[in-house]
This record gives structure tokens, sequence and C-alpha cells, in this order.
């Protein structure tokens, strides 16, 4: 299957950026090289391009795309939580930008045989790196009630997550959990009909919440952000795009602490603490998609956009 991921708030990200030729950049989340191909074509022979992704699709196609850039490009495959440490083992010191469009793919979304959709009866996977052994069927069969009921209620903010966490478990105690539609089938069970009607299918708060916890996205996210910051230049910029309210509201406190890092109480006249921002949020309301790449991408409905810039010497 050809590699599709749609740029999500390209022209926005690429302006928010602001990218010098001579620059080092980084797309944490590198996908199907899309934003990449555009941050490396502003880029001249003394800049460069690091590209991470984890998934080995993405890696492949991103490749692909970017082979006209290829002396000014470097793909490492990874989880981004690890970006630092890989650049820093490859001698750079610091990025003048750095991107992360989070959450999964549209060729993630829709390659069945990944076991993200649960629109077609596939194997349970969910895995953005395969890699990896633990799939989303090792979840809803093997953990316990309680660990399923905090993973719906957390992760997909589902007021019926009780409900269907009871109904997993009791229908693995008469056959294993293998496919999306069996799947389907126990989440539909456990939801009233009348309030099926209401929010759209189902399963998709309960495929959320599993394939944020079985690929760490909120820990990676949260454990990423500060680390990334400091990585930047003076002047650089941190821009991330989030696809829920979980994503927005860790990015959106760490851009806030980093900017006031202080914690005196609030009736000390000076501070004490000691702490120093470390830049300012360009963004203090998200940048939302205009009409036209609405009309363009249905899945761009819920993007946020926001930026740190870090401060200048």
């Amino acid at each position: 299957m050809e590699f599709r991921h749609y740029s999500v708030l390209l022209g926005e990200c690429i302006d928010n950026l602001n990218i010098k030729p001579d620059g080092v950049y980084v797309d944490g989340t590198l996908g199907g090289g899309g934003h990449s191909f555009h941050i490396a074509e502003k880029l001249s022979s003394l800049g460069h391009l690091y590209g991470i992704d984890q998934d080995e699709d993405a890696i492949k196609a991103a490749g692909l795309r970017l082979l006209p850039f290829k002396e000014r490009v470097t793909i490492i495959r990874d989880n981004y939580e690890n970006a630092v440490k890989r650049l820093r083992e490859l001698g750079v010191t610091g990025a003048d930008g750095i991107l992360l469009d989070l959450g999964v793919s549209s060729y993630q979304l829709d390659n069945a045989e990944r076991g993200f959709t649960y629109k077609e009866d596939v194997p349970l996977d969910m895995r953005m790196d395969q890699r990896q052994p633990l799939t989303a069927r090792d979840i809803v069969n093997e953990y316990s009630e309680t660990e399923i009921f905090h993973i719906i209620r957390d992760f997909g903010e589902d007021k019926f997550a009780k409900n269907i966490a009871k109904h997993i478990c009791l229908e693995r105690q008469k056959n294993p959990i293998e496919t999306t539609f069996q799947l389907n089938e126990i989440i539909k069970a456990a939801i009233p009909a009348r309030m099926r009607e209401k929010t759209g299918h189902p399963s998709k708060r309960t495929y959320q919440a599993l394939r944020i916890a079985l690929n760490r996205e909120l820990d990676v996210l949260q454990n990423s952000l500060g680390g990334f910051i400091d990585f930047l230049k003076p002047g650089g910029r941190l821009c991330v795009i989030t696809f829920h309210s979980l994503e927005d509201r860790i990015t959106k406190n760490a851009f806030r602490t980093a900017e006031d890092p202080c914690i005196c109480p609030p009736d000390f006249p000076v501070c004490t603490c000691g702490r120093k921002s470390k830049g300012k949020v360009i963004t203090r309301k998200p940048i939302l998609p205009g009409d036209k790449e609405l009309s363009e991408n249905k899945r761009s409905q819920s993007a946020k956009l926001r930026v740190f810039e870090k401060i200048k010497e």
C-alpha cells in the first residue's frame, strides 16, 4: 500500500518555523516526509534536516520522497523521545527548529493490516513500531479489568469505560479477543443503544485509548518537550501539532512552564526560586486549520498547532 499522509497545517508550520537556509531542523515525526520535504527545499547546502520516525514503512516512504535532498537530510529510525540523545551522538549541538506532528498517520489508519482501524476485520495490532512485541491484542487479553478500565477512561475519556472493561474481561474468558470486529461487538454491547446513536462509532474512544497506551504516546510527549526546548538554539522554535485534548493540554502546560517556570508563592514580592524563563509562547491560542484544508482533509478537524520560541541571547 502506498504511504499516504496529508501534511496537516503545512503552511502554518513552515511559516512558524522561520526557516533559515543554513539552519538545523528536526522533524521528530517524519511520517511520509510531507512536512520535511517543504523544510528541506528551503535549506541551502549548509543547512540540514534530521527526520525521525519509529515506523519502518514511514522511513521507507520518506526516504524516497526526500531523495532530491539526500545531501542535506539524515533519517533516523527511533522514537522521538530519543531524538536529542541520537542527535548529540551525531555531533549536533542544537536545532533552529523542531516539529512534532502527533497521533496516527492516514497510512496507519487506512492500512487495515496495521490494526488501527475499527472499520475492517483484522487482527488487533496498533503498534507504531512493529519491532515492539506488545500489541493491542495483548492488552485486551492479558491486562486486568482495572487496568483496561483506567486506559479507556484516562486515554479515551469514555464514560462507559468501566462497563466496556467488564465486557472485555467477560468475553475473553470464553474465547481470546483476536480481531477488531470481535472487539467492536464487545464495545457495542457495553454501550446503551440510545447513546450509540449520539456519539458516532462506539469503538472510536476505546481504540484511541488502546493505541495511546500501547505506544506510550502521552508519556513520550510529556518526557520529550522539555528536552526539545532545551535543545533549541536561541531564537529557535518548537512547533507541535496535536489532535486531542490530552496531547494539547500537555503541550500547552509544558510551553507555559517553560515561559514562566517560577514556583514562588503568588504573594512573594520578588522571585526567590531562581528559575528563569526559557522563551515565550508564540501561540496564545492554538492555530487551527482553515476552511480549505478542512474541505480537503476531514482528519484535520481536531488539529491544533502550538509554537514556542527559545529565548534569544
